[in-house]
């Protein structure tokens, strides 16, 4: 007997809110959590926590239009969910560079950043970008879409766990 699994990919024009369901283990019975929803209820670059341990996050952002200019002293990640995302970065000049190399997660860069234009990532639906740390970068996107950060729980982190977790 063959068993038939069906993968749906979900947007931010169709999605299902999602449910807890128990598992046995097989990996092909997990699910993504509903990123598509938060980014929907959510103001444009709010970075809303929806996965964390210990001191790690994942933040789901609707990124629509330009984002202020963040950095990081620490590596970031960003997965492409929904839509078609460009990255600008720019390598920041020493007076700029968070120096507290204990403050996690992202912090707004004060001023338009400083130093040498690294480039841009012209990201899509399953693309990852690496954003290293030190870097400014900036998000802008025509349309809509859903970014997935992979982080540290910082100032600009927002928890609505009262809003997106299932209670019945």
């Amino acid at each position: 007997m063959t068993v038939h699994y069906e993968t749906k990919f979900a947007s931010l024009k169709s999605y299902e809110k999602g449910s807890v369901q128990a598992i046995d283990d097989d990996v092909r019975h997990y699910a993504f959590s509903n990123c598509f929803e938060i980014a929907n209820n959510s103001k444009p670059y709010e970075k809303v926590v929806f996965g964390q341990n210990q001191i790690y996050v994942l933040e789901t952002l609707r990124a629509e239009g330009t984002s202020p200019w963040y950095t990081c002293a620490h590596d970031e990640f960003a997965l492409v969910m929904d839509g078609e995302i460009e990255i600008h970065l720019i390598k920041l000049d020493e007076a700029q560079i968070v120096k507290d190399t204990e403050k996690n997660g992202a912090v707004l860069v004060q001023g338009e950043p400083k130093g040498a234009k690294m480039g841009w990532m012209k990201l899509k639906r399953g693309h990852q970008g690496m954003l290293p740390k030190n870097t400014a970068y900036q998000f802008k996107s025509k349309e809509p879409g859903v970014l997935v950060m992979q982080t540290c729980k910082g100032d600009l982190s927002v928890e609505k766990w009262a809003d997106i977790c299932q209670t019945a």
